[in-house]
């Protein structure tokens, strides 16, 4: 972690590159500021003796470096950015597909709509509940508590083990599965069990974006390259 300021980063010894490179680069400090002590405290010689090409073409190569190196994290951050803001914007298509599935295929019958409302308030909720979820396993943000639906009609007990487990997301999709098999084994949803695997297919797929979002978050660029830029 970069810590408020970065002061972290930078004095950070664990894992960096800096003592090593201090082992070459002192020396050779010390030998610069030796020789330019001896050429400027003797007289004519100073005059005669200038960096000439050889200090321009040192620090031409020393700017493409450092150039080089801004750009390419500038690159890279910016990548790993666009790549997250488009994992979890396909995240959000595959949940909004599964759940129209779900909607588009219940039971019309003027028998079943109680059921069929009741599966539907449910449903929608739970797809907000993981959506929200999702969002705040992948930020980084001080405060983000964000809102959801209501989940007054959800079992308490089943509340208070979903607020104090890890993998939030993961049992929210286990009960979004659970609630769409009881719905078809109950005729509450006349759907076609090729149709039914796909939602179950955009689910899972939900999940694997939402991984690979988080990878970003866990793994950030090493920390060398980091401390040397």
């Amino acid at each position: 972690r970069h810590g408020k300021w970065g002061l972290w980063l930078v004095c950070a010894l664990k894992g960096s590159v800096f003592p090593k490179a201090l082992v070459v680069a002192v020396p050779c400090a010390a030998l610069s500021a030796a020789i330019h002590y001896l050429v400027h405290n003797s007289g004519d010689q100073a005059q005669q003796v200038g960096p000439g090409g050889t200090g321009n073409t040192m620090l031409g190569g020393f700017s493409f470096v450092l150039g080089f190196l801004v750009v390419f994290r500038s690159q890279q951050a910016y990548s790993r950015w666009w790549e997250g803001c488009t994992l979890m914007q396909q995240l959000r298509g595959q949940l909004f597909g599964a759940f129209t599935n779900c909607i588009s295929f219940c039971n019309l019958a003027p028998d079943k709509r109680p059921e069929v409302s009741h599966f539907q308030h449910k449903i929608v909720r739970l797809m907000s509940l993981v959506h929200g979820l999702a969002l705040m396993q992948v930020s980084e943000a001080g405060n983000n508590t964000l809102e959801f639906l209501e989940l007054d009609d959800f079992d308490p007990a089943s509340l208070k083990f979903l607020d104090g487990c890890q993998y939030k997301c993961e049992v929210v999709m286990q009960w979004v599965e659970r609630v769409i098999l009881d719905a078809h084994e109950n005729n509450v949803l006349k759907i076609a069990p090729p149709i039914l695997s796909r939602v179950f297919n955009e689910l899972g797929n939900g999940l694997v974006l939402l991984n690979n979002a988080e990878k970003l978050n866990d793994f950030p660029m090493p920390f060398p390259l980091s401390q040397a830029v």
